[in-house]
């Protein structure tokens, strides 16, 4: 059972980082592509939890959802921080 929920939740992760990617190329922006992440962070963390509990018919399955979220959320703000870091860069470059 814990690796079903442990590949759910890579699969979750890759998902994410694909669709701020495809977010990214589209509008070019890192920070776009940084709050697709933050915004899927929600949804996969309510499915995460949704699934859980259904196949574990407990109510503390709900925190598996919230624990997909938490790694969501920490590669949003990793994205957020390199964004910001290549901002900076180009702002040093042009001066």
């Amino acid at each position: 059972m814990t690796t079903f929920f442990l590949l759910l939740m890579c699969l979750f992760i890759v998902i994410a980082n694909c669709i701020g990617f495809m977010s990214y190329k589209k509008s070019n922006n890192l920070y776009a592509a940084s709050f697709a992440i933050l915004l899927l962070a929600a949804v996969f963390s309510a499915i995460g939890g949704i699934v859980a509990l259904f196949i574990i018919r407990d109510a503390f399955a709900v925190f598996y959802g919230l624990q997909v979220g938490l790694y969501l959320l920490i590669n949003s703000a990793i994205i957020f921080l390199i964004a910001a870091f290549i901002t900076l860069i180009k702002k040093y470059r042009e001066n």
